[in-house]
């Protein structure tokens, strides 16, 4: 098998390579390093592997931003440092990842996984699906499409409580409390929302109408809103001051 690690820090590559080279679930015939997301780019447009190990953070961007230039349809085993709460979301995203600082048994894990589906895993038409939304969407969008394992699935904007921003990620959570990892960022996604469903309430949320519950007044410049489901990442939200005066007439109508 060729094997890609995509991995900016010279420690990790050099520590996972050893950990492949010496294990015996994979017959391991070249592994390719990638250190930047540019490097993985340029590798991608001409060449292709079996499997990605992928570390999420790169010193020149995030690695899923490789997805907007290339067209992968290789499976992937993610790299993070992410928190428990992140990675309950990332297990809807990918087949496997491994949490930093892994050891040889969770190399060995990820790696029995991945040959355990690897003959019923297709993941061509998922992308190619995703590809044909994008490129289908309107100007205003009625619903987003989000991945579950290998699998899409379509959130309505009705079903859709809010979005919020977490470090470098956006994230969809539904009315029923799934929350699910959507491949924008939250400057451009208001854009394509429909005004009188959705309001930018601060810089990390954004609120579906039907999701706020309760408004809490402190004072003229201070607002909190009481959202359902309540967002796991925050017990407040505010409203930022210079959105109170539009906010609140937008909940009016």
């Amino acid at each position: 098998m060729k094997i890609a690690i995509i991995e900016d820090e010279l420690l990790a590559v050099n520590y996972l390579k050893n950990l492949l080279d010496t294990q015996s679930i994979v017959p391991v015939t070249e592994t390719v390093i990638l250190r930047s997301k540019k490097q993985a780019i340029d590798f991608f447009e001409k060449d292709s592997v079996d499997l990605i190990f992928m570390d999420i953070h790169l010193g020149d961007g995030m690695s899923l931003e490789i997805f907007e230039h290339v067209e992968l349809f290789t499976p992937i085993i993610f790299i993070t440092a992410f928190d428990e709460y992140a990675m309950r979301v990332f297990r809807h995203f990918t087949i496997d990842y491994l949490l930093k600082p892994f050891e040889e048994e969770d190399l060995h894990k990820a790696l029995q996984k991945f040959i355990s589906i690897r003959n019923n895993f297709d993941p061509e038409p998922v992308l190619k699906s995703i590809s044909s939304l994008r490129q289908a969407e309107d100007e205003v969008m009625k619903r987003f499409m989000v991945r579950e394992g290998n699998k899409l699935k379509s959130i309505d904007e009705h079903n859709t409580a809010y979005f919020f921003a977490s470090g470098k990620y956006l994230f969809l959570t539904t009315k029923d409390h799934q929350t699910y990892i959507y491949d924008d960022t939250i400057k451009d996604i208001i854009q394509k929302l429909n005004p009188e469903i959705f309001f930018k309430i601060n810089r990390k949320f954004i609120v579906n109408k039907n999701a706020v519950t309760e408004i809490i007044k402190h004072s003229s410049q201070k607002v909190e809103l009481k959202l359902s489901p309540e967002p796991e990442v925050s017990t407040e939200v505010f409203i930022s001051k210079p959105q109170i005066a539009e906010c609140l007439g937008w909940l009016n109508r």
